[in-house]
């Protein structure tokens, strides 16, 4: 089977089981404080999870594409040099909102890999909650028997707290997972050593394909948990794993779901894929950025210096260095391979097709500007070697490395490599230190703690008025504290409010509420998946009263005087820049 087949054979076999098959969400996430990119299938359920919007089906499944390369989920480091990482992949899944629960995931997860896909069952293995004592949590005996009814127990293992159970984040929706593993070694090794030893050990031939996850508590803000109203299922599968399975490869880079890039990077640089380790990497991490670069690009998120911008930037930058030290670009080659792309996955996104022209022409611009930059720090690098080969030293401060890397984003594997191939060497540790401190300095600036939210009145629904009306009687349905930079604040819900929340590049209301008695500021309004907050300085004294709100007139009609013409002057860029601005 080819990728294409797999994908469609998944979504087939789903749409059997009555889910609603839905298209993927942009990789690029709005209106979520927490979240960038989506990195994982489950992203786009995220407030159905949380309560806070109805499914379109109590059965859903798809093809997400996803990104992981910063906070907890970062697989980049290991992009290319191993066989299964990749920054951008797709990931298979299927839910189930309060519909079915462990019987039925597990069993849809056997037919189909056993029934539907064909793989030798003896190969697999299947993890479960072993329970955990701070949670006060028992075996998982319920996925443990529902497994055993399918193999011996000796493809059953018990797994941690860590790897088997699966939580958003610090607080909300959690639960015990049970993981698919597959062992795709030969015959001889597997007689050498048993599958079921190799697990979750980063062996790249005893690897994770399915995760099932089985959502059934809410972790509050002090730890403890407490059960969900509604059981849910989550289930993510990684494709291009599930394609190195199926076509019989011992890499992800060997499907077809990679290999017409690396033979058109190759071609371009007159190389043969397979004959030198160094430049299959370079061949390997360039057709992995390209796809993370071109889907960003697609989704709206344009290179910058600032957060998700950034980090396309930065796989861009990385893999031009790459081309430049690794294959010998030195000129911009990338653009020229999102032809490939679209060839090969357009008829499954049509995005990367009507967006073609743009990606070709931002990747163009960014290679040709970070070449200058590389060229240039090459210059200043050089410079640093003969001053310290005129003193006798060979080795950089960490600290010119590091202005190197954060001045003219001169990435410190390409000073280092530069200078080993000098009989030198730069310190790591120092590097180290100045990027400690400036991860730091942000985290400081970012920190921020909520607690649980205090529901006052069960509404769901939060209704906007403020089209029409800029005031108007409200009661508050729930409020939570939170703390940012040791400063107190608080945010309220109300049951329906005249404030604008910030969206669609128009900043927030302002204003206040009163019960006759106290008058509290709303110093800002924003959304918050799809709540409106308001915020305020402290919290009225009377939470059960009714409140008149009230928004500041001047300012609103000030600033919506401003985003009409914002909006104006955008439609005139566009009609002579291109739809891209």
């Amino acid at each position: 089977m080819n990728s294409n087949e797999i994908r469609q054979k998944f979504l087939d076999f789903f749409k059997s089981k009555e889910h609603l098959i839905v298209p993927s969400a942009p990789m690029v996430v709005k209106g979520d404080p927490t979240l960038m990119f989506t990195n994982a299938g489950m992203n786009q359920f995220k407030e159905i999870f949380l309560g806070h919007k109805p499914a379109k089906a109590s059965r859903i499944s798809d093809s997400q594409k996803c990104l992981r390369v910063s906070g907890k989920h970062n697989d980049l480091d290991e992009v290319g040099h191993d066989t299964y990482h990749h920054t951008m992949f797709e990931m298979l899944g299927n839910w189930s909102f309060g519909d079915y629960f462990k019987k039925e995931a597990i069993a849809f997860a056997w037919e189909l890999l056993v029934d539907v896909y064909g793989i030798d069952k003896s190969r697999l293995y299947f993890s479960v909650f072993e329970g955990d004592k701070s949670d006060k949590l028992e075996l998982d005996k319920e996925a443990y028997d529902y497994w055993k009814a399918y193999v011996p127990e000796s493809q059953i293992l018990m797994g941690s707290k860590k790897d088997n159970f699966w939580e958003m984040g610090d607080q909300g929706p959690c639960g015990p997972c049970s993981e698919i593993h597959i062992d795709i070694r030969s015959e001889e090794d597997r007689k050498k050593v048993p599958g079921i030893d190799l697990v979750n050990k980063d062996h790249p031939q005893v690897i994770e394909i399915w995760n099932l996850v089985f959502i059934e508590f809410n972790r509050k803000a002090n730890g403890s948990l407490e059960p969900l109203p509604n059981k849910h299922i989550d289930t993510g599968m990684g494709f291009e794993r599930l394609c190195m399975v199926l076509q019989g490869k011992q890499s992800n880079y060997e499907t077809d779901v990679f290999q017409p890039m690396i033979q058109q990077i190759a071609k371009m640089a007159q190389l043969s894929y397979g004959e030198n380790e160094e430049k299959d990497i370079a061949m390997r991490v360039i057709s992995d950025h390209i796809r993370a670069i071109a889907f960003s690009i697609a989704d709206g998120q344009l290179p910058s210096n600032n957060k998700a911008g950034y980090v396309i930037r930065r796989i861009l930058r990385r893999a031009v260095r790459y081309g430049y030290t690794f294959l010998g670009f030195d000129k911009a080659f990338m653009f020229e391979l999102v032809e490939t792309l679209v060839k090969q996955m357009g008829d499954t996104y049509p995005e990367l097709v009507k967006q073609q022209k743009l990606i070709t022409n931002v990747i163009k611009q960014e290679e040709e500007s970070f070449l200058r930059t590389l060229s240039t720090g090459l210059n200043l690098l050089n410079r640093i070697i003969s001053r310290l080969q005129e003193k006798g030293y060979k080795t950089v401060n960490g600290k010119e490395a590091f202005e190197l890397y954060d001045t003219f984003g001169f990435p410190f594997d390409l000073t280092d490599l530069i200078l080993r191939e000098k009989g030198m060497s730069v310190s790591k540790r120092e590097f180290d230190e100045e990027m400690a401190k400036q991860k730091a300095r942000s985290r400081s600036d970012a920190a921020q703690e909520s607690s649980d939210w205090v529901i006052l009145i069960d509404d769901n629904k939060e209704e906007f008025i403020g089209y029409t009306h800029l005031q108007t009687d409200v009661k508050i349905t729930r409020y939570r504290k939170q703390t940012i930079k040791g400063k107190d604040q608080y945010q309220l819900v109300f049951n329906l409010t005249p404030f604008y929340a910030e969206s669609g590049g128009q900043v927030g209301d302002t204003g206040y509420i009163t019960d006759g008695k106290e008058k509290i500021s709303i110093l800002d309004t924003k959304k918050e998946n799809s709540l409106i907050v308001h915020f305020c300085k402290q919290l009225p004294k009377n939470l059960d009263a009714e409140f008149t709100a009230v928004v500041d007139k001047e300012r609103r009609q000030a600033i919506t005087n401003n985003h009409t013409a914002t909006h104006l002057m955008h439609k005139a860029l566009r009609e002579v820049l291109g739809m891209h601005v």
